[in-house]
């Protein structure tokens, strides 16, 4: 982000600023790769099929009992027991390998 900033600025000040900018840039970027390091260092990654238990999404096909259901901002395959329309909205409630078990939400 400074390395970025640092470009940015010597190109619209003027010539004796420009350098003092990427100058200070260049100096605090190891402090910034330092700090985001230390942040993410040892969080789990939060990926998979498996992370999506709990979310919620809707059908995009008729699930009777196996159609698809925009979740997460991706189609997945799921299976509905119960059955769903189409566009009704649905929650995760387990997995089985990429097929997302879903059940029917109730219409308010």
């Amino acid at each position: 982000m400074f390395v970025l900033a640092g470009l940015i600025l010597a190109l619209l000040l003027p010539s004796p600023w420009r350098w003092v900018a990427l100058g200070v840039c260049l100096f605090l970027f190891p402090f910034e790769v330092a700090f985001w390091h230390r942040r993410v260092r040892g969080q789990k990654k939060a990926v998979g099929a498996h992370t999506l238990i709990g979310a919620t999404g809707r059908t995009v096909t008729v699930c009777r009992p196996r159609g698809q259901a925009k979740i997460g901002g991706e189609t997945w395959a799921v299976r509905c027991e119960g059955g769903a329309n189409l566009g009704d909205e649905v929650k995760v409630v387990a997995r089985d390998d990429l097929t997302l078990i879903v059940e029917r939400l109730a219409a308010p």
